[in-house]
């Protein structure tokens, strides 16, 4: 057997122990001597008695193993030795691409391909390094559409008012819908642009302390100096937009809601039609005219108190489904007011915050019923228009002085609290509206509707618009200008002030529920005057534009008897009293 063969070293400091054995059986060996000639016994050195000693005992089997026990040590100590040593040298050898000889055969393929590669990352300074991560994307945003050629909607136009000067009141009129199909497929697949302001955060306190006038526990109580601050539009801000306690809006903040309500707002990504009754003012109004589409992914949710949630119990309109007709019934409790129209401010302005995920989101008064399907005013009034905000002007007041005035005459609020707000704001700059804000055409809106895009600025305005109404009166229409204009001032963000006719063709108005209660017979047939006339239908999209407005003004507005003419009055005041002549006739 060679040494080869049990895997020994054949060279080194230290012979194998069949090496020793081999030459041990020589010098045993009876053969001759060999002709070298010897040195005397006495002239041997130390290493030689050494290696005599050696070949002497090595036969014997207990000195055998020992010395093959002490080899062994050794050849391992000097292997850790080496093995040192390379570890030690690798990232310098690495870099040299050298083998070592005691490897043989060939590497596989995987190990070279890996070993490759990584010296061609780590150990190659030649190589280029990588390079630099991408910049973000610039981000995409909705910049609106123009209707296609010969879109019945492209060259509509108001028809002239009804000849019937008489009638002096509000009215509706025809507004041109597009089909609910095309509504639906126009829906921006990315947000409007949000000018100047990106990104908004809301203030969160849990010791208030009130230093100035106005606020509240549940919109906090910012300073004046914070109040001005919040209108310097930049980039990041933070502002108080009620909730200011609690972990989140709905939680312990005042008007709080369930927790499984509250998974459920959550849960809406898409549009919201919201409404809200407090203190059982109003009766529930159920949408009509609404697709398929809509019922199944648009979220409707009433908001109401512990005493509108007992009225409806009790009159067998609610159980424990939470649902009547399309509305989610959503129960308030520990309402952050005393006063139900200031309560009904929070979800008309703070949308944003109840929904965080919703894109678009319709407020509609609770004296009102929805007879168009959302997405198709949507489209009407903000996709269309370009818009992020849109709410209809007042029909007949445009300018705050005015707006509050009427206000004190019919007694909406105290005489001192309105005073005392419009004092405020004309020594901040605010004047009576004049041809000069065109083309601006209003500064009195009709707040019971309201159509908006949550996107950061148009939240920052509903922000704004609800501190003031914490602040002061809770008549939002006085301080609805202030907050536009000054936003405008600082961006080119601008509101979608729509006709308050185009507002009644797809609301209609009704009575507070006190009213229904007191009559003996049901309401008069004068409610049928404020019925629009009805949504446009597929059919007549497809009518030239020149016939197109004529067929569709035309509408099933039931007529009923109004007052007459000075002449027929003047009979009247003649049968009563006699010999006074009319001196109106010709």
């Amino acid at each position: 057997m060679t040494t080869g063969s049990l895997g020994l070293r054949s060279s080194g400091s230290y012979g194998s122990l069949q090496q020793q054995q081999f030459q041990s059986s020589l010098l045993s060996s009876p053969t001759p001597p060999p002709l070298v000639p010897r040195k005397p016994a006495k002239m041997l050195k130390e290493k030689d008695r050494f290696f005599h000693w050696i070949c002497k005992f090595a036969p014997r089997k207990k000195v055998g193993m020992l010395l093959l026990c002490l080899v062994s040590a050794a050849v391992f100590i000097w292997v850790l030795y080496v093995g040192k040593g390379e570890d030690s040298q690798e990232p310098i050898m690495s870099n040299m691409s050298i083998k070592s000889p005691l490897i043989s055969g060939e590497i596989d393929s995987f190990t070279a391909a890996f070993t490759s590669d990584v010296n061609s990352v780590v150990g190659n300074t030649n190589v280029d390094p990588p390079p630099p991560p991408l910049p973000n994307p610039t981000p995409v945003y909705f910049t609106g559409y123009t209707l296609p050629p010969g879109n019945p909607c492209e060259g509509f136009t108001l028809p002239p008012p009804p000849a019937d000067r008489k009638r002096t009141g509000p009215r509706p009129c025809p507004v041109c819908y597009l089909p609910l199909e095309q509504a639906i497929s126009l829906m921006p697949t990315a947000p409007s642009v949000s000018p100047v302001l990106k990104n908004l955060t809301y203030i969160h306190e849990e010791n208030l302390n009130k230093t100035e006038f106005g606020g509240s526990e549940f919109g906090g109580y910012p300073s004046l100096r914070q109040r001005s601050d919040s209108y310097d539009i930049r980039e990041s801000m933070g502002v108080h937009c009620g909730f200011v306690r609690g972990a989140k809006p709905g939680l312990q903040t005042g008007f709080d809601i369930n927790d499984s309500d509250l998974l459920e707002m959550e849960s809406c990504r898409g549009v919201v039609v919201a409404s809200a009754i407090f203190g059982a003012f109003d009766l529930i109004r159920q949408p009509k005219n609404i697709s398929e589409y809509a019922k199944k992914n648009v979220c409707f949710h009433m908001f109401v108190d512990e005493e509108t949630e007992t009225f409806l119990i009790n009159s067998n309109e609610l159980d424990s489904s939470k649902k009547i007709g399309l509305w989610r019934i959503v129960v308030v409790h520990n309402l952050p007011y005393s006063d139900p129209r200031r309560n009904g401010k929070v979800p008309k302005l703070l949308l944003h915050r109840l929904f965080p995920n919703a894109r678009y989101s319709l407020w509609v008064d609770a004296k009102l019923e929805l007879v168009v399907d959302p997405y198709q005013i949507l489209e009407r009034f903000l996709w269309r228009e370009n818009a992020s905000f849109a709410i209809s002007r007042h029909y007949k007041r445009f300018d705050v002085f005015v707006e509050a005035e009427a206000n004190k005459a019919a007694g909406k609020y105290e005489n001192a609290s309105i005073d005392f707000q419009i004092d405020f704001y004309k020594k901040e700059g605010l004047t009576p509206f004049s041809a000069d804000k065109f083309p601006i055409t209003s500064d009195v809106p009709e707040g019971c509707v309201i159509i908006r895009e949550h996107i950061p600025i148009s939240n920052l305005f509903t922000c704004l618009w609800f501190n003031e109404v914490d602040r002061f009166t809770s008549r939002d229409q006085i301080s609805f200008s202030t907050v536009r204009d000054r936003i405008a001032s600082k961006t080119n963000y601008t509101i979608n002030m729509f006709l308050d006719c185009e507002r009644r063709n797809f609301v209609v108005q009704g009575y507070h529920r006190d009213l229904i209660e007191n009559w003996a017979l049901p309401p008069p047939d004068a409610i049928d005057l404020v019925h629009p006339p009805p949504p446009i239908i597929d059919e007549k999209l497809n009518t030239p534009p020149a016939t197109f407005t004529d067929n569709f003004v035309s509408s099933p507005i039931k007529k009923v008897p109004t007052k007459r003419g000075r002449d027929r009055k003047s009979r009247r005041h003649r049968k009563v009293n006699a010999g006074i002549r009319d001196i109106t006739t010709t």
